[in-house]
């Protein structure tokens, strides 16, 4: 069984909607500030969730079988579509994904729904640093799915930005073990406004990295992982180009593999 709920700042139940397999709600209503949604399902499972319509379905892993998700507000919102949680009619689903979805090869990474802080779902993005700690250079942009990097800012152009700290890590939380084969990097291609990382290590939950090197392009760059089973990777050790510009930032970071049979 999947439940989507809608609750308010007090958690009075605003809407609730549930199916054995695909569970749909729609709302009528104007988000206001500290309304969230709840997914509730069995622990272990994986989902695939769509939390608006201007939003891509994306598939979550929820270990205890829940989901908290509150409704960007504010300026969170630059980072996603114009209109998106705007106006009074909004939709929300959630379906089981099939065993053929699950154990292809695929970009274990993607999560359109993932968001800033902690989460209770995965994959989940964080950083030791995000530019004026502005969601249009959130580490979770980088898991969006998107890959527009000729410009910088508001969507499409939402990236991470490391601040020009020469120390800054990413990190992707799959939530479980996970086998990874190999990884794509997009980098943000707003030359000359931009920099460019010339290479980085990718650590790994076993204590293991693996050394890259970088080039300036806004082309995806391939890593090979090796077919390793990971519960999480971070970028560290990044350096950067000798541009005069102080701003290296990653668009998009892709970790194609599958799930531990």
């Amino acid at each position: 069984m999947i439940q989507i709920s809608v609750l308010d700042r007090q958690n009075t139940l605003i809407a609730e909607s549930s199916h054995t397999d695909t569970a749909m709600l729609c709302l009528d209503r104007a988000w206001i500030d500290g309304d969230r949604v709840q997914i509730i399902t069995e622990p272990g499972s994986h989902l695939a969730v769509q939390m608006d319509a201007a939003l891509a379905e994306g598939e979550i892993y929820l270990p205890d079988g829940k989901m908290n998700w509150p409704i960007p507000q504010g300026e969170h919102r630059l980072a996603y579509a114009p209109g998106a949680f705007e106006g009074l009619r909004h939709i929300i689903t959630a379906r089981k994904m099939s065993g053929d979805e699950l154990f292809r090869c695929r970009d274990l990474a993607r999560n359109p729904a993932d968001l800033r802080g902690d989460t209770d779902f995965y994959p989940h993005c964080t950083a030791n640093v995000e530019t004026r700690n502005e969601s249009v250079f959130a580490a979770r942009n980088v898991i969006d799915g998107l890959r527009f990097n000729q410009f910088h800012g508001e969507w499409p152009y939402e990236s991470w930005g490391i601040g020009a700290r020469t120390d800054a890590w990413c990190k992707i939380d799959f939530g479980r073990e996970i086998i990874a084969e190999r990884m794509a990097l997009t980098l943000r291609a707003d030359f000359p406004h931009d920099a460019y990382w010339v290479s980085g290590h990718a650590a790994d939950s076993n204590g293991d990295e693996i050394f890259f090197e970088l080039r300036k392009t806004g082309d995806r760059q391939w890593i090979d992982l090796g077919g390793r089973k990971v519960r999480w990777l971070r970028l560290e050790r990044m350096v950067k180009s000798d541009d005069p510009s102080a701003f290296p930032s990653l668009r998009a970071w892709e970790v194609f593999g599958s799930e531990v049979k």
